[in-house]
């Protein structure tokens, strides 16, 4: 069964940075994406950076895109969002999602296409 656990949210001011980690357990497959999503009260939730396949294709939403990158440690099981320059609107829960990699590149930024789910790290950028 596979296991997601984020951590590394808090609370930060504007312009400043964090990095996210998900330690996932339990993969058995050896072709799989994985992803970060956040969601804020009262939106849905959205896609934010995913790793396509295990060599990590990344793929961005435009929101984020020059200010997250996201990546893997293959070894260690892990996937990181790095978080520079937060702005207020950045503030969410932050999920990661993992699931096999029977999905597009850009297929990979929707939630739908992942059954497995983190419990969320909480961030908060205030201005």
């Amino acid at each position: 069964q596979v296991q997601l656990v984020e951590s590394g949210g808090g609370s930060v001011q504007a312009g400043g940075s964090l990095r996210l980690s998900c330690a996932a357990s339990g993969i058995i497959y050896s072709n799989y994406c994985m992803g970060w999503f956040r969601q804020a009260p009262g939106k849905e939730r959205e896609g934010v950076a995913a790793c396509y396949y295990t060599f990590c294709w990344t793929t961005y939403a435009d929101s984020v895109k020059g200010r997250f990158t996201i990546s893997q440690d293959n070894a260690k099981n892990t996937l990181y969002l790095q978080m520079n320059s937060l702005k207020p609107e950045d503030t969410a829960m932050y999920y990661c999602a993992f699931d096999k990699c029977q999905m597009t590149p850009t297929e990979s930024l929707n939630a739908r296409q992942y059954d497995h789910w983190g419990q969320g790290t909480q961030v908060t950028v205030s201005s």
